[in-house]
């Protein structure tokens, strides 16, 4: 658990014991989420938001008398490796709460915030710079899926593939995730613009308006990667049917070929006397004649590219 004081436009190391709404000291807390339920009712959280940070699976904002409640669920595709996964965030006039499961990832907003002279004016601007962390580097994934689906639609064209359509129906689960979570971002974008609660000063709700539109961007990208992924889908099964229908011409073609056969063998198979059986060259003539057949029946297919 790591506990700041915000005075003169700059965080300094503070303790859990200093929060206290009568002295209207402004503190940042950031919390894992086995530390929250010790610590809620020091930081007046109640139980039901704390039941609701540790248990709940969306992203959603509600807005409360004098505070705003925050649940924030990254899909694997965005948090990979060093961004957290689920984020609880209470915030009130005096305090900033982060409950999450990487609080080092918030705690670097802190220390780059004071290594680099940014002045945090107000819980406000420290809350913008978190979201502005978090979806800064987005459109680069995005970029990557559409590589990884460009390469995809370059392989099947080479070489058909069976494999290849669970490798489209993960990138079509994967994007779906990535919709779900834009949309319900672009939402508490737009809620936090609204200001219910008064907690963020007007000049920074710019920057909210900023990051609105960065989300609605990114969540315009997300659905017309979804429409690329289903026109490669598309393409692919195209591909199959042509090379299926490939097929079905050449057994085509072979029958064709071997029908008037089956009728010349059927014809001389009769169990009646015929003249040809008694002929000296019956049975050349007869060999002659399916030669003459099957070289006709390809000529004439020939003729017409039916291959």
């Amino acid at each position: 658990m790591l506990v700041y004081l915000l005075e003169n436009a700059t965080f300094t190391s503070a303790s859990l014991e200093q929060i206290d709404k009568k002295n209207h000291l402004i503190h940042l807390c950031l919390l894992d989420f086995q530390s929250l339920p010790a610590v809620s009712g020091r930081l007046g959280i109640s139980d039901r938001l704390v039941d609701e940070c540790l248990n709940n699976r969306s992203s959603k904002l509600d807005s409360y008398d004098g505070y705003d409640f925050i649940t924030l669920n990254l899909p694997m595709t965005i948090a990979q490796d060093y961004k957290p996964k689920r984020i609880g965030i209470y915030f009130r006039l005096d305090l900033l709460v982060f409950v999450s499961d990487r609080i080092d990832f918030i705690n670097d907003i802190v220390v780059t915030s004071q290594t680099e002279g940014i002045k945090i004016q107000s819980l406000g601007k420290f809350f913008h710079l978190f979201f502005d962390k978090i979806t800064i580097d987005d459109r680069e994934v995005l970029v990557s899926i559409e590589e990884e689906i460009t390469s995809l639609e370059e392989e099947f064209i080479v070489s058909i593939k069976n494999d290849l359509v669970d490798y489209l129906v993960t990138f079509r689960k994967r994007l779906l995730n990535l919709k779900q979570y834009y949309e319900q971002l672009v939402e508490i974008s737009e809620a936090i613009e609204e200001n219910e609660n008064n907690l963020i000063d007007k000049k920074e709700l710019r920057y909210f308006k900023i990051l609105t539109n960065r989300v609605n961007r990114l969540f315009t990208n997300v659905l017309n990667l979804r429409d690329y992924g289903t026109q490669v889908r598309e393409a692919y099964q195209a591909q199959l049917d042509i090379n299926l229908n490939k097929v079905m011409k050449i057994f085509t073609v072979v029958t064709s070929i071997f029908l008037p056969l089956t009728l010349i063998v059927g014809w001389y198979g009769m169990n009646i006397m015929m003249p040809e059986f008694h002929w000296e060259y019956g049975y050349p003539f007869v060999i002659v004649l399916c030669v003459v057949v099957v070289m006709g029946t390809l000529l004439y297919f020939k003729k017409n590219k039916w291959f």
